[in-house]
């Protein structure tokens, strides 16, 4: 390689001189890439799952056994903290604060759906 060649490609370009200068920093043009692949990821795989990509309603229940349906999101909530597979929220059911773990429709009992569509009625 020429000399030339490698002081013209070591030399900072005009845009990036412009951005420098406008106090643009370059921690988010990496951060925002890897934001946009960690929620192309989690959407991903809560399809592959066959669960709702960013929200929807699903079946919970509570550690006392109460059950009933919560929008849940596998990106976060607002509503409820978020330890692991499971969420500390307010029971609407037993009305207190527990732990609640999402619930396969295929797996609640006669009695329990009964009392699913009785609380989508009210």
């Amino acid at each position: 390689m020429q000399a030339s060649t490698v002081a013209a490609m070591s030399a900072a370009s005009p845009l990036h001189s412009t951005l420098v200068a406008a106090g643009y920093h370059a921690p988010l043009l990496i951060a925002l890439p890897i934001i946009a692949v960690v929620v192309l990821g989690r959407i991903a795989f809560a399809r592959a799952r066959n669960q709702p990509a960013l929200a929807g309603k699903v079946v919970v229940r509570c550690s006392k056994g109460h059950v009933f349906t919560v929008v849940w999101s596998p990106l976060g909530s607002l509503t409820s903290i978020r330890l692991g597979a499971a969420r500390f929220q307010w029971c609407p059911v037993g009305r207190h604060w527990s732990l609640v773990r999402r619930v396969d429709e295929a797996d609640l009992s006669d009695e329990e759906r009964r009392s699913l569509e009785q609380q989508q009625e009210a």
